[in-house]
């Protein structure tokens, strides 16, 4: 009896922890927006499901990739990339 319930919890914690690692973001989001309408905080489940949570700069995960937010413009790319030119023979 107590070894089949030790069995469930193992298996429930790897689920949950296959759950927050190694599904698709879009599965996981959608995880979160269920839970977080079904009454749960929505911030905390982005964090552990390892999501961005919210949407804007002004809350607790804003992308901080287009610079937008920032009060200093970003520096543009200023490396140059070299070219490979391959010429197939055939």
């Amino acid at each position: 009896m107590w070894q089949e319930i030790i069995v469930a919890l193992i298996v429930a914690a790897a689920l949950l922890h296959f759950s927050t690692k190694y599904l698709p973001v879009g599965w996981r989001k959608r995880i979160v927006y269920t839970l977080a309408k079904r009454g749960f905080d929505e911030i905390r489940l982005a964090k552990f499901f390892k999501i961005q949570g919210g949407g804007g700069c002004g809350d607790d995960g804003g992308c901080s990739s287009c610079g937008s937010c920032d009060t200093t413009p970003a520096k543009p790319d200023t490396t140059t990339h070299r070219v490979i030119k391959l010429h197939v023979q055939r």
